[in-house]
């Protein structure tokens, strides 16, 4: 019944071109071409996750990682499954089995909703080990590098010595953790804390977790919004954490009576911020504010100025899911993410917000060594029309953004931009400081990321100078097939890769 109402003739947007998945995995490939020099400081692993379906996308999208490892100057390329509960089901069929959230659409969307529930009954499949992908994000916490996906718990990695990546299995916290997990969560760099949370499409919509430096999942905190949303993201400041009920929500009946995807956003509501104590048991002390309607997929930081806590992030007015989901398309409508600045006072109870820049950029990155603290400089990824990354940009917040401004350009707040070149596309840029901490300057240190060029069908791992922007690169690193198109990147450090061993 799937494959007779499911439409395969049309090409899918995140399907083809430079964002095709591979099917194959790569094991550790050593000694790559190098051209220029990996610093000392490079000395770990670069990963980054993505949709890569290794069967047809009649539904579900796996997670390939795709990972560089880095020591001594020299390089080496690997890629793998992370081997979630549902890549080992839908292996075992020879085929997808499970739904993904593109197919929730419409009288579709419906008929797949059934289609799971019936397979989990009749214990055709096995969902008490969680349906997610884990291709969204990665973060390192206690000793493990997870791979995130919002609607599934973490999956744990492990980076061996010669790079290769292996999956030791999903992490619940001895039972501790019972909803999902996001895909962004914050680890303190002072505290070593790591701050969580999921949304459910149940109440309690969200639910937000403090985890201890020593890996220990404190007790629930339900957070109230008025129906259940998508939230993508949220951040912390030395003392607060930040929530954002912003308007799109999870709604299955507009789903089959509008046509929809199940997520619906609605332009005549506000967005809101809810800021709790960071440590609070119980949500009596979140404070709300309201801002002008929008969409925030990721922020890039927040802080405390006297009374004022302080959120940057990359803001987007009318988000339209549909539009990145289905055919290709000539262009996007609507995908005009742009960089904001948002100020909530606590004692008056206002809230305000300036725009930075023009669109569209996202994926804003800072020295994580500052996170929840006041910083200057923000990275971020400059988006064509159809999302694909550029140019890589790097803000000043420190400086005035030029007036009237309809193009990301050099100028103002834009110290510098790194321009990929024609046909070049890459991926999130991942900040590695010369020098861990914050003794050293903030913008001492390098970018990392995949390009792919999509004329001679090559790809490559590409390091830059952050402080400079220069446009002649430190390295390429040539790597030995094409890395598609994906989402988020981390780089684990050697100090963590050897911590990690431990574990």
């Amino acid at each position: 019944m799937v494959k007779l109402m499911y439409d395969s003739s049309q090409p899918h947007h995140y399907l083809s071109g430079s964002f095709a998945p591979v099917v194959d995995e790569t094991p550790p490939c050593k000694d790559l071409p190098v051209k220029g020099h990996l610093p000392d400081c490079l000395n770990g692993e670069f990963v980054r996750v993505g949709p890569n379906p290794k069967f047809s996308p009649v539904a579900g999208y796996h997670c390939m990682i795709h990972g560089l490892r880095i020591k001594d100057g020299k390089a080496t390329y690997v890629s793998r499954y992370v081997r979630t509960s549902r890549i080992k089901q839908e292996e075992f069929f020879g085929g997808a089995k499970f739904m993904k959230i593109g197919d929730l659409k419409g009288l579709f969307g419906l008929v797949m909703v059934h289609m799971q529930m019936l397979r989990a009954k009749l214990k055709v499949l096995d969902v008490s080990y969680g349906i997610g992908t884990a291709n969204t994000a990665l973060v390192y916490h206690h000793g493990k590098l997870l791979a995130l996906q919002e609607a599934d718990k973490p999956y744990v990695l492990k980076v061996l010595e010669d790079g290769d990546l292996q999956t030791l299995g999903m992490l619940d916290y001895d039972k501790r953790l019972a909803h999902s997990f996001t895909a962004h969560p914050k680890v303190d760099p002072v505290t070593g804390e790591m701050f969580t949370f999921g949304y459910s499409r149940t109440p309690p919509y969200i639910t937000y977790r403090v985890i201890s430096k020593d890996g220990f999942m404190h007790d629930p905190v339900p957070i109230t919004v008025p129906e259940p949303i998508m939230m993508h993201d949220f951040a912390i400041t030395g003392n607060y954490a930040i929530f954002m009920d912003l308007p799109l929500y999870f709604r299955p009946k507009d789903m089959v009576k509008k046509n929809t995807l199940i997520f619906t956003f609605d332009p005549t509501k506000k967005a809101r911020f809810g800021i709790l104590p960071r440590y609070a048991k119980d949500e009596l002390l979140i404070k709300w504010f309201e801002l002008p309607n929008c969409f925030i997929f990721h922020n890039a930081n927040a802080w405390e100025e006297g009374d004022e806590v302080v959120l940057i992030n990359c803001r987007i007015e009318n988000p339209d899911l549909d539009m990145i989901n289905g055919t290709v398309k000539e262009k996007l409508e609507n995908f005009k993410n742009e960089l904001y600045e948002m100020r909530f006072n606590m004692t008056t109870g206002v809230a305000s917000q300036r725009k930075l820049s023009a669109a569209a950029v996202d994926f804003p990155k800072i020295n994580e060594s500052y996170t929840g603290r006041k910083q200057r400089f923000v990275y971020g990824a400059i988006l064509d029309s159809i999302a694909k990354v550029t140019e890589i940009i790097k803000f000043d917040l420190h400086a005035e953004p030029e007036p009237g401004k309809e193009k990301l350009e050099v100028g103002g707040n834009i110290p510098g931009i790194f321009d990929l070149g024609p046909n070049r596309f890459g991926s999130e840029a991942i900040f590695v400081p010369r020098e861990p901490g914050i003794t050293s300057k903030e913008d001492d240190g390098y970018l990392i990321f995949f390009v792919h060029d999509e004329v001679t069908g090559k790809s490559a791992a590409t390091v830059i100078d952050a402080k400079t922007m220069s446009t002649d690169p430190v390295a390429v690193v040539e790597l030995p097939h094409r890395v598609p198109q994906g989402f988020h990147a981390f780089f684990v450090t050697e100090e963590q890769l050897q911590e990690q061993a431990k574990f």
